[in-house]
């Protein structure tokens, strides 16, 4: 099999698993259905192995395919959209990481999902999950910014669609609503970002566009990167677009796990890894990407620190890690982005299923006790470690790796990140990141003492059972690549598998002089991961920290952090009440009195006139008679006063 025919077959597998599922799926048992689903992702990853055999092949230097046109999409004059795919060292990574990851989340979908009682929500549910990875493939693929687009709008088509899953419920088809409106804002301003390209490169294609990047003024390719990183804050959940990635937990747990680890709040990373001759040239929006990434990555970790949630925890938690992502980009640490990306799907994925099994524990604990209790609240956990040691094990694994504990895959790709920031001379970058880094460790150990520590808080959790081998068996090898990847991929420090790899798609930033060696600061980023956790035993384990205390003392920091900076509350004053009251209006007084009452209104004329002419006609023939005589009175009255 060729190149060509091995990349649109990776492409077109998962959408084959949707036709199938459609077509067929309705004569299938539950399991065929899942497996069915599964299987088109899991053929999807070997057949991209393949694909990533035949580039390993090639120098490291000319690991670029481009497929010839399947034809040209959406001629327009001199605008054209070729159909074709690019694969090289950045695009071969993401396909490995969205098909390998989205199989593992898949599998364990079935068990997770088997209690879902109509077969067709069930059905729908992996229609659905497939059609996801296939809009993912499609968004990493793609040869030009037109087909980035689409598979870009695909996967905000498909998050709608699982955030709402259970749409029956207010809250659920709330959140679905807000993801989809929140993300149009980026969205808007990303195609404004596109036209902009076409008009100023008069191509939208990769490879037209950055050969072409130096030779544009900076103040344009500042206005093109803006927009494309407006963009990038909606669908990677950044400041000031984040607040629809917390409710996105609405969602079934694996789509949470396939949103936050392998697929669409990684796309945004991807855009701008992807445009790099572009941002690379326009140095001021790389600033803007840096700033506004750390702050991100701060600003959630603070909220982290107080969440109840177990999977609204994770999901703050997801919005910090992208905001290292950002950092990264936007500090030139190409590389060192795209490993945390994805080390971060490993462990983030791992985090999210685990989650997921700590709740179906709880659930069966509560069915067992009869005790009404809200599964996802970790104030009534712990000692699960006793009921669910295969999932405590491997989520104790994940928070390690999400806490940068010394050795773990966080551990090596977010030190990477924090030391391109210092080394290239950004010193409050890095201490601002050093810092959330303390606090990330913090709330990563402190949500795995809430709920595997100490004794059970609730019936339900001293009467969970552990979650069936479907879905331990994810947890167990996402548990191995969360520990075992960043050693593998990322030692020695710079010069890792994973560098190897990746350099040479990007231009390799320059460091500052005299900069400190990598060695130190992955010394001192070791110290700070084990600071934090240890805080946290303290705090959750030993109780020589009393958290009640430091809360009622710092009340005021307390319920600033309790209520998310009042964020959704602002949002709600300036836009979403404005809006309410704008369509109020309209409703009430646009479309009742002016529409409505101009359309009643010469219905009203209309029926009025008819009602007079229907009195004149009375079928008398004198009446008739007297009409006539009474008007030509009247027209030899006006005749009389017009000869005078």
């Amino acid at each position: 099999m060729t190149t060509e025919a091995l990349l649109w077959t990776t492409l077109l597998l998962p959408l084959a698993g949707v036709v199938l599922n459609i077509a067929v799926g309705r004569s299938l048992s539950r399991r065929a259905v899942g497996w069915l689903a599964s299987g088109a992702v899991g053929a999807a990853f070997l057949v991209g192995l393949v694909a990533v055999g035949r580039l390993l092949a090639l120098p490291a230097e000319e690991r670029v395919y481009l497929t010839p046109p399947l034809y040209t999409w959406a001629v327009a004059g001199g605008f054209e959209v070729p159909v074709q795919l690019l694969f090289d060292q950045l695009s071969a990574l993401m396909v490995l990481v969205v098909t390998g990851v989205g199989f593992l989340i898949h599998v364990y979908s079935i068990g997770y999902m088997a209690g879902e009682p109509a077969d067709y929500d069930f059905r729908r549910y992996f229609v659905y999950l497939n059609l996801f990875i296939f809009s993912m493939l499609l968004l990493v693929l793609g040869a030009n910014f037109v087909l980035l687009y689409v598979g870009w709008e695909l996967v905000g088509l498909c998050s709608y669609l699982l955030i709402s899953f259970w749409y029956t419920d207010p809250q659920n088809a709330a959140a679905g609503r807000k993801a989809f409106v929140v993300n149009r804002v980026g969205d808007f301003a990303f195609a404004l970002g596109i036209f902009l390209i076409w008009s100023v490169f008069g191509s939208v294609v990769y490879q037209d566009v950055f050969e072409a990047a130096h030779s544009v003024a900076p103040a344009v390719l500042t206005a093109i990167t803006l927009l494309l990183f407006v963009g990038c804050t909606g669908k990677s959940a950044q400041l000031p677009l984040y607040v629809w990635l917390p409710d996105a937990m609405a969602g079934p747990t694996p789509v949470s796990a396939l949103i936050h680890a392998a697929t669409m709040v990684t796309a945004g990373v991807y855009l701008i890894a992807r445009a790099s001759p572009l941002f690379d040239a326009a140095t001021t929006t790389s600033a803007v990407v840096a700033w506004v990434g750390v702050l991100t990555a701060l600003f959630a970790a603070t909220i982290a620190l107080v969440q109840v949630d177990i999977k609204r925890m994770l999901a703050y938690s997801t919005i910090s890690q992208l905001g290292y992502m950002f950092l990264g980009v936007g500090v030139g640490a190409y590389t060192a982005a795209i490993f945390h990306l994805l080390t971060h799907a490993f462990f983030k994925a791992l985090l999210f299923l685990g989650a997921g099994s700590v709740m179906h524990a709880m659930e069966h604990g509560a069915h067992h006790t009869g005790e009404h209790v809200n599964p996802q609240d970790m104030r009534l956990m712990g000692g699960l470690w006793s009921r669910a040691r295969w999932t405590g094990m491997t989520f104790l694994v994940g928070a390690a790796a999400l806490a940068g504990l010394p050795l773990t895959s966080g551990f090596f790709s977010k030190d990477e990140i924090l030391a391109g920031a210092f080394l290239s001379g950004r010193t409050l970058l890095y201490g601002v990141g050093a810092l959330t880094a303390l606090l990330t460790a913090f709330y990563s150990f402190r949500q795995f003492f809430l709920v595997f520590a100490g004794e059970p808080r609730s019936e339900a959790a001293r009467h969970a059972e552990e979650s069936p081998p479907v879905m331990l068996v994810p947890l167990g090898v996402l548990a191995v690549l969360a520990l075992g990847a960043g050693l593998v991929l990322g030692w020695p420090p710079e010069q890792g598998l994973i560098h190897g790899w990746l350099e040479p798609a990007f231009e390799v930033a320059p460091k500052a002089e005299g900069a400190a060696n990598p060695l130190t600061l992955l010394l001192v980023s070791s110290v700070i991961a084990l600071a934090g956790a240890g805080l946290a035993y303290l705090a959750y384990v030993q109780r020589t920290i009393d958290v009640v205390a430091l809360s009622a003392r710092f009340q005021p920091l307390y319920r600033l952090l309790w209520n998310k900076y009042y964020v959704d509350e602002l949002y709600g004053l300036l836009f979403v009440r404005p809006f309410f009251a704008l369509a109020r209006f309209l409703a009430d007084v646009v479309d009742k009195l002016v529409i409505d009452g101009a359309v009643n209104g010469v219905a009203t004329v209309t029926a009025g006139v008819h009602a007079l002419a229907r009195r004149l006609q009375t079928g008398y023939v004198r009446a008739y008679a007297l009409s006539m005589v009474l008007g030509a009175l009247l027209v030899l009255a006006y005749l009389t006063y017009l000869a005078q």
